[in-house]
């Protein structure tokens, strides 16, 4: 296959899209034009439906009959290959993680398997299925291929009524409805009846990706695609996304996983794929490159597992708090989705929100970022009640408590530089000079490591760990007494998280008037944090000193989170 590639997105369809067959692959897709995709998805499902009614969809057997292949794969934009020379056999039955830092190929080496490529894309090479069924992808950044307008079960429903047509008219309701259920608690979400009621913007972001494996799961995907799956997620809902992965590769589907997590290609690969600027630099099973790495790049990347550590001086307590929750109740729906009854925060010091996906974390943040104002209690700054809304703030305020969010391609126009939006923030909320505020963004995206050229071009061309290191500098120009960063580090290499945790501390040092709110899942970067929060089910179950809470857990819900933790860390599934 070689050629030009048609302009397209580089986030196609999350679930699976054509079939495969023993020739190349050229499949696009536009997520710009979501009628074009839902007819794509609905004649991926229609064909499902047929093997389904003529009983062509046995299991696929483990063994070494290949269902897709990758050969001298190379992808080029603009003069500059994102991929070069990849090789990839995708097997029946097994897990192949590519492991590398954003913006090394493995994205676009995955998204091959669909045919997919970036706008403008000069493509050589082969990409070759031969499995007769579709393909599944579950993408880093879920949100953008869900219909914000439907309800989570819309599309499920609709493809599950396509797969039981074939039944007599009477049973095809009640056999959707079974399906979609069974899709939805294969993909780890067991309280599917509420959730398919809600809307994509009402789920976190780990209920969206398992929203967007269910899609594939229900379309009775042969090889899946699965980019970043327990980003932004808890280690409870790691090990889960770990063994139900498994299940999928011992009941013959094909998983290619493009992970940052170490700890869970560990868990899960059969072999590993480390990629550095578009080149596969080293290949093997997971026990040979840990133990024994053969390439610098590998050994700098397991190196960079853990976030720095070492002393660090004692927070000030004793000065006013920079920010206090008092009796927070906040809801969806009219129903409770979050308790807080005191949570407080000193200037200078950082507190880490920990907990499963789901638990009420991005909720408390929006909250105090004026983003959900159907709560109550109080939230104050400085001693004085914000707004609940932040449509009711003032300058002052809005620039006072920033929001770093977890899906950042959702929170940048497409159209304009991401230089043009970082520099905006220091215009609009500060009132600088549009040149100086240029500058200003320059400074700060280059401290983040994203060099100039990168700065310059859209956001649909950065890589998911760029775009986050744009909108943290983006935040970082209002000068904030309050910052949080929801999950900034899950969709990061090791190495750059560990540049990123860096420039947080050093920032705590420099400003003794900046506060740090992290939600995380990842209880080694709760570690570095002066105090940490524990919520379960909307339940602010634990709080206290990071150290305390993380060595001496007393709450049950903190010691499984810890035990589990400790289990991924080793390598060993739960």
């Amino acid at each position: 296959m070689g050629g030009h590639g048609r302009p397209q997105p580089h986030r196609p369809v999350g679930a699976a899209l054509g079939r495969g067959g023993a020739r190349p692959v050229d499949r696009r897709a536009d997520d710009r034009h979501q009628p074009a995709l839902r007819r794509r998805v609905a004649e991926a499902a229609e064909e499902v439906a047929e093997d389904t009614e003529e009983g062509r969809t046995p299991p696929v057997s483990p063994g070494n009959d290949l269902l897709a292949e990758l050969r001298d794969l190379r992808v080029e934009v603009d003069g500059r290959a994102l991929v070069d020379g990849v090789r990839l056999r995708v097997l029946p039955g097994t897990v192949t993680a590519l492991v590398g830092a954003s913006g090394s190929g493995k994205t676009t080496t995955g998204l091959a398997l669909l045919g997919e490529f970036p706008p403008g894309a000069h493509v050589t090479g082969e990409v070759r299925l031969t499995c007769d069924g579709p393909v599944g992808h579950v993408p880093q950044h879920p949100a953008a291929v869900l219909n914000p307008a439907r309800r989570a079960g819309a599309l499920l429903n609709d493809l599950a009524r396509l797969r039981v047509r074939h039944l007599p008219r009477g049973q095809r309701r009640p056999a959707a409805r079974e399906l979609v259920l069974r899709a939805l608690a294969d993909a780890q979400l067991p309280d599917g009846e509420a959730l398919v009621r809600r809307h994509p913007h009402q789920l976190s972001g780990g209920q969206q990706q398992r929203l967007v494996l269910a899609q594939a799961l229900l379309l009775g995907a042969r090889v899946i695609v699965a980019d970043e799956p327990t980003t932004g997620q808890d280690a409870l809902t790691k090990s889960r996304v770990v063994d139900q992965l498994a299940a999928l590769a011992a009941r013959g589907i094909a998983v290619v996983l493009l992970s940052h997590d170490l700890d869970v290609v560990r868990a899960l690969a059969d072999d590993v794929l480390v990629l550095r600027a578009g080149r596969v630099v080293e290949s093997g099973p997971p026990e040979r490159l840990w133990l024994a790495p053969r390439h610098a790049w590998t050994r700098e990347l397991l190196d960079a597992r853990r976030p720095p550590t070492g002393a660090r001086p004692a927070p000030d307590t004793g000065r006013p708090p920079a920010l206090r929750v008092r009796d927070l109740t906040a809801r969806h729906h009219g129903a409770v989705a979050l308790r807080a009854p005191e949570l407080t925060l000193h200037p200078g010091t950082s507190l880490a929100v920990v907990g499963r996906s789901g638990s009420g974390k991005t909720t408390l943040a929006r909250c105090l970022a004026g983003l959900h104002r159907d709560h109550d209690g109080e939230i104050l700054l400085d001693g004085t009640p914000l707004p609940r809304s932040l449509r009711h703030r003032t300058r002052a305020q809005l620039a006072a408590v920033q929001y770093v969010f977890q899906d950042v391609r959702a929170a940048f126009d497409e159209h304009r530089p991401v230089l043009d939006q970082v520099a905006r923030t220091a215009v609009r909320l500060r009132g600088t000079d549009p040149a100086d505020a240029r500058a200003e963004a320059l400074t700060t995206l280059t401290r983040l490591g994203l060099p100039p050229d990168l700065s310059r071009r859209p956001p649909a061309r950065l890589s998911g760990g760029e775009l986050q290191r744009a909108a943290l500098a983006r935040a970082l120009l209002a000068r904030p007494r309050v910052l949080i960063c929801d999950e900034i580090t899950s969709g990061l290499d090791t190495v750059t998280r560990r540049g990123l945790l860096d420039v947080l501390a050093s920032l705590l040092r420099e400003r003794e008037d900046l506060s740090l709110v992290l939600i995380t899942h990842d209880l080694d970067i709760a570690r570095l944090a002066d105090h940490v929060a524990v919520l379960d089910a909307g339940e602010l179950v634990e709080q206290g000193p990071a150290h305390r809470v993380l060595t001496d857990p007393r709450h049950p819900f903190t010691a499984s989170l810890t035990r589990t933790t400790a289990r991924l860390e080793t390598g060993t599934r739960p």
